[in-house]
């Protein structure tokens, strides 16, 4: 059997040990991502009998890729925004 700990940190609140048979590595990822887990302070992948820390690998792999601001097209965004604008004007 595998399954994750995930262990967060509420600061003065205290911590909490999510521990769920059912979800996956893919899912725990995507919780970080989605910002539903949030400052974890480790995750530990528990195998049989063995258990490792995987708080880096796991933490790298849900970053959210960075998009430079030279590659976005605020002219194009304004021009849909213009004709979705138009689409619900009255004629």
């Amino acid at each position: 059997m595998q399954y994750f700990v995930v262990m967060i940190d509420y600061g003065r609140r205290g911590r909490e040990a999510v521990v769920d048979p059912e979800i996956t590595r893919r899912e725990v990822i995507s919780r970080i991502a989605s910002g539903e887990y949030q400052n974890i302070s480790f995750i530990h992948e528990i195998a049989e009998n063995s258990v490792e820390d995987v708080t880096e690998a796991i933490l790298s792999e849900a970053v959210l890729p960075q998009v430079p601001p030279g590659e976005v097209d605020l002219q194009a965004i304004r021009l849909d925004h213009a004709r979705e604008l138009r689409k619900h004007e009255r004629t």
